[in-house]
């Protein structure tokens, strides 16, 4: 028999695990009862409350997971660029292998960046803040972008972030044979940030079209 620490630790893993399994139906958090998430994880309701609180206390669990994921991709991206001499499609290839070993995950950040749980929707914010302040002080160690000033290098570092955030969705879903792209997914998020890079090599201030 598991002693009892672990077999809260198991349960608590349950929940989280219940709920993404209800998303993959297509399905937003806010959608979903706490009712259903505990029958899912094979426990009664009050059991759920041993846990967690409520549903948002959920939620911000699960953006604490799906984070840890994420900065866990940001080193070895960091890896591929300062040690490795990275390119951008490299880069790109290493996020995609994270984001397909954790489907799960990233589609709960996909959905619910604009979802239905203020608590998730600002939880969600911040690790996106955190991880383009992050981008920032790495694209400040970066000799090609030594002409940036500080202010060059924070939106930079938002437009990478918030163009990954916004591709999630495509990286994720199946592509409507209705309606063929241009490019796949992969072969999209390369070029756009290839985009704001080529800008970014021609930055020189805020003022600079004034």
């Amino acid at each position: 028999m598991l002693p009892r620490a672990e077999q809260k630790l198991q349960t608590r893993q349950a929940l989280l695990d219940a709920a993404c399994a209800l998303m993959q139906s297509g399905r937003g958090f806010g959608g979903i009862s706490l009712r259903e998430v505990a029958r899912s994880a094979g426990i009664v309701p009050t059991g759920f409350y041993r846990h967690f609180p409520d549903m948002d206390a959920l939620g911000l669990a699960l953006v604490a997971e799906v984070e840890a994921t994420f900065r866990d991709t940001i080193r070895r991206v960091r890896h591929n660029e300062f040690e490795l001499g990275g390119i951008t499609d490299a880069s790109v290839r290493i996020f995609l292998d994270v984001v397909n070993a954790h489907r799960t995950q990233f589609l709960f950040l996909a959905r619910e960046q604009y979802g239905g749980s203020q608590a998730v929707r600002q939880a969600i914010a911040r690790l996106r803040q955190g991880i383009s302040s992050d981008l920032a002080t790495d694209l400040a160690r970066m000799p090609r972008w030594q002409h940036l000033d500080s202010a060059g290098l924070a939106m930079m570092a938002d437009l990478v972030v918030k163009t990954v955030f916004a591709t999630l969705p495509e990286l994720i879903d199946s592509p409507d044979p209705d309606s063929p792209e241009p490019f796949t997914a992969q072969e999209k998020i390369a070029q756009q940030l290839r985009l704001i890079f080529v800008g970014a090599r021609h930055w020189h201030s805020a003022n600079a079209f004034d």
